[in-house]
């Protein structure tokens, strides 16, 4: 099997007959999760939500991209840095904002918080607070569908120091000697809390390591959403036909620390400033596919609906303390 690098795509591949439509999607789905993202940091810096949250802020075009290509019966894997992955998939805003507040109003009654936010309903396996322990849960996923003789795909979300895991290589040995349905993406921001990738690995680029488990490896630019897309795209559409998985790497960056009150130090400031100048949002703009006037639009609505999300989470309840030992176990 091939490893290799993919370009970013100047001009989508589709032409332009919807390439609009598309921008738009795109555009909103990626400012909705960096509105989302923004507004949860300024809950925690106001002292109202329990415990840290782990912002995807400058990394959105990665879940944006991949889970376009997605099917709603398929499954997603998160991590602990999972907002961005289930506002992608659609999740209700409300539910989560509220979640992350600790109210009874959220995907688990204020009980998960922000690194336990799940939505089965959409086959959202949950994010996750074990570094790496996503990627097993969606190789299960996999193995279930094929099982099942569905043509079910699962999405594996982790970053660059969770490939360094041993449930990692246990998980892409498993998918690749059983043909599973599965496609891992490396969220590769080059640090693990502050721990630089680069430092402690020797081979910088992470997707080349699929050769040693047979199976295709690529790596593409994380900040172009259209770029991610067609790789994905293509990944999935193999796993769908029986062809096995595939180890997709996307290089991008995240803004902020590792969580909301990591002040991130040991990173240059160069290096951010750097690939700030490049984040999503503006490399979509820079594709000129929509005007200044329908970019505000989009902007005014997600803003509306943000908004909305923080206010129903600030007047929800909080659950009763009785509710404590309520939904441990399932009949």
């Amino acid at each position: 099997m091939s490893t290799k690098k993919a370009t970013a795509t100047k001009v989508p591949a589709e032409g332009k007959d919807g390439l609009k439509e598309q921008a738009k999607q795109f555009y909103t789905t990626m400012y909705r999760i960096r509105r989302f993202e923004e507004e949860v940091f300024e809950f925690y810096k106001r002292g109202l939500m329990p415990g840290l949250a782990h912002l995807y802020l400058g990394e959105e075009a990665v879940a944006t991209g991949a889970i376009a290509c997605m099917r709603d019966d398929d499954y997603v894997g998160s991590t602990h840095r999972g907002h961005g992955h289930m506002v992608a998939r659609g999740a209700d805003l409300n539910r989560m904002m509220a979640e992350i507040l600790g109210k009874k109003t959220g995907y688990s009654k204020g009980k998960g918080g922000s690194m336990h936010i799940m939505d089965m309903s959409k086959g959202f396996l949950g994010a996750n607070g074990i570094v790496g322990g996503g990627i097993a849960i969606a190789t299960g996923a996999a193995y279930s569908a094929k099982l099942r003789g569905t043509d079910q795909v699962a999405l594996s979300f982790f970053g660059d120091s969770a490939a360094n895991e041993g449930t990692f290589h246990e998980s892409l040995n498993m998918a690749a000697a059983w043909d599973l349905p599965c496609v891992y993406v490396i969220e590769n921001n080059l640090y693990g809390i502050s721990v630089d990738i680069r430092r402690v690995t020797r081979e910088h680029d992470l997707y080349k390591r699929a050769a040693a488990y047979g199976m295709p490896g690529v790596a593409v630019d994380g900040n172009d959403v259209f770029a991610v897309r067609d790789v994905v795209q293509k990944a999935v559409d193999d796993a769908r036909a029986g062809k096995g998985p595939t180890l997709v790497e996307c290089k991008t960056y995240r803004w902020q620390g590792h969580h909301v009150g990591d002040p991130a130090v040991y990173r240059d400031p160069e290096e951010l400033a750097e690939w700030k100048a490049r984040e999503p949002l503006v490399v979509l703009e820079q594709k000129k596919l929509l005007t200044a006037k329908e970019i505000a639009e989009i902007k005014a609505s997600v803003d509306a609906e943000i908004a909305a999300a923080c206010k129903f989470a600030e007047e929800s309840e909080y659950p009763d303390a009785a509710e404590a030992y309520a939904d441990v176990f399932v009949d």
